[in-house]
């Protein structure tokens, strides 16, 4: 539970995270909607890509729920080997293991409940979750803008200073690229993602 005590992280499996489905679908397509992922998803694409998760090894997806039962944000991690290619490949030239390397998908928080500690629990729940299972480091990538770049909000703050508090470091040379629309309907781009890793 957050600190305010309005909402619940848990973890969901089976029905329960098949029922939660479209809602986590909605949840990703709203929060990555906004700048810097500038992300124009579609539900179908997001519960297929949510599910898929949900089979990877030693996968994991938290939840955040309000008391009405309302998802307020949701966090993902699985194992490197045998998915993520596109992102596994940069850390083995870079000489990082798969094997014990955990690789955290996403973090997404509605707007209204952030600032409640709610990233902590998320980034907790799955240090823990990749600990148990024997993984000796963590990793994430998150996408790179320029600093003009013509949609980024004046009041835009970037989670470096977040993730850098949670021990987590910028690697530096190491850089990956996915494709994504930007706008409904439109052609896949590619963004290019930065890798962010600490020891557990």
């Amino acid at each position: 539970m957050d600190p305010a005590g309005l909402v619940n992280t848990r973890a969901l499996t089976g029905q329960d995270l098949e029922r939660a489905l479209p809602a986590l679908a909605a949840l990703r397509i709203e929060v990555f909607r906004a700048f810097p992922y500038l992300y124009a998803g579609s539900p179908a694409y997001e519960v297929r890509y949510l599910r898929d998760f949900a089979d990877a090894k030693d996968s994991l997806i938290v939840a955040a729920e309000t008391d009405a039962g309302e998802i307020a944000g949701c966090a993902t991690g699985s194992a490197l080997t045998g998915n993520h290619a596109e992102y596994s490949g940069p850390l083995v030239q870079a000489g990082f293991p798969l094997s014990s390397t955990f690789y955290f998908g996403e973090s997404v928080l509605l707007p209204a409940f952030r600032g409640q500690g709610l990233g902590h629990a998320f980034f907790d729940a799955r240090e823990a979750h990749a600990k148990a299972r024997g993984y000796k480091r963590a990793c994430f990538c998150a996408v790179e803008r320029e600093k003009d770049h013509p949609a980024r909000p004046a009041d835009y703050s970037p989670l470096d200073g977040f993730w850098t508090k949670r021990g987590y470091r910028k690697l530096d040379g190491v850089m990956t690229a996915f494709a994504w629309p930007v706008e409904p309907g439109g052609p896949h781009l590619m963004h290019p993602m930065s890798y962010w890793m600490r020891e557990l």
